[in-house]
């Protein structure tokens, strides 16, 4: 279905007055649906919860968005941060919406500096709260079908088991579209399986598309087969790549002051995982990193991975992985 997901740094108010709360628990998810058949056109917020004081919600909600908002409280290293991480992210598309605390004052020129120093040139400042209404219609007019193109894959944040059904996940079609009965594998664990039913937005459907908030129901599986990040493919897909150690390409981020180094310990965000490792040797901008165990990539993507360092003080985003290999 057309759908435009947006990662959303507010408020609950300001979001809840875009759509309506479907879902709560590291993120909230907030859905508004206009119109019917193939005129619909959906929204699809995630809202991450506890930042700054934890990034992985807020990781999670990059990795799966084309759209971002920001609602500007304060001018803070908090702010800072998430403007990194929305740019190195590839979120070209956003708005920073001026909201300061009661008898506070933030002066819109200072905003627009820094996100043009964050790499969010592209994006618009609101100097004000805008109206809902009309903030909701410029949102359903970026509302897109994505190409379809490539093998399925379909990244999990969500699974239980449903008397009567079966084991059923919820996540992301990431790229490619997934169909009803077919035959599919899950990662970790290489189990194998038959896709029984599919739901995108509390709808049944024949297939699920690129960019679609899908829920699976999977046969011929035991109901240990999912966890938070498993990755669906086509049964004999060759999507994947498996490894223990990889080669990256790394692109620091603006306003990063500490550097990597041979020993470190980071962590990687792509497609709702989140990999550990330890940096084995860096050149340039280029480093070998070993997994604390082996992983399952993605080596093509339009939205890169984001490589953090969870110590690194106020500015945690190392920066956008551009290319990995395994090694």
């Amino acid at each position: 279905m057309p759908v435009l997901n947006i990662a959303a740094l507010g408020s609950h108010d300001l979001c809840r007055s875009l759509g309506k709360l479907s879902d709560s628990r590291d993120v909230e998810s907030f859905v508004f649906k206009e119109g019917s058949g193939p005129d619909r056109r959906i929204l699809s917020l995630v809202r991450p919860l506890n930042f700054p004081e934890r990034i992985r919600p807020l990781l999670s909600a990059l990795n799966v968005s084309d759209y971002g908002i920001i609602e500007v409280n304060s001018m803070d290293a908090a702010l800072g941060e998430a403007m990194v991480a929305f740019s190195a992210s590839g979120i070209e598309d956003g708005d920073l919406i001026i909201n300061p605390k009661e008898g506070a004052w933030i002066d819109p020129d200072d905003v627009g500096m820094i996100k043009d120093q964050a790499g969010l040139s592209s994006w618009k400042v609101h100097y004000e709260t805008p109206d809902m209404n009309e903030y909701r219609s410029h949102l359903l007019d970026k509302v897109r079908l994505q190409a379809s193109s490539g093998e399925p894959l379909v990244s999990i944040d969500q699974h239980f088991v449903v008397k009567g059904i079966g084991l059923v996940g919820i996540g992301y079609v990431r790229s490619g579209e997934l169909k009803k009965h077919d035959s599919v594998a899950i990662f970790p664990g290489g189990h194998t399986g038959i896709v029984r039913s599919l739901q995108v937005m509390d709808d049944d459907v024949d297939r699920a598309l690129t960019g679609d908030r899908v829920g699976i129901a999977l046969r011929g599986m035991g109901d240990d087969a999912l966890e938070k990040g498993s990755q669906v493919v086509k049964d004999g897909s060759d999507i994947l790549s498996r490894a223990k150690r990889s080669r990256l390409q790394l692109e620091i981020s603006i306003f990063q002051k500490k550097q990597p180094k041979t020993g470190d310990v980071v962590h990687m965000s792509f497609d709702l995982q989140f990999f550990v490792g330890r940096i084995e040797s860096i050149e340039g901008g280029t480093m070998v990193v070993e997994w604390d165990r082996p992983i399952n990539l993605r080596t093509t993507f339009d939205k890169p991975p984001l490589l953090v360092q969870l110590d690194a003080g106020q500015m945690r985003i190392l920066g956008a992985v551009s290319r990995i290999v395994s090694i």
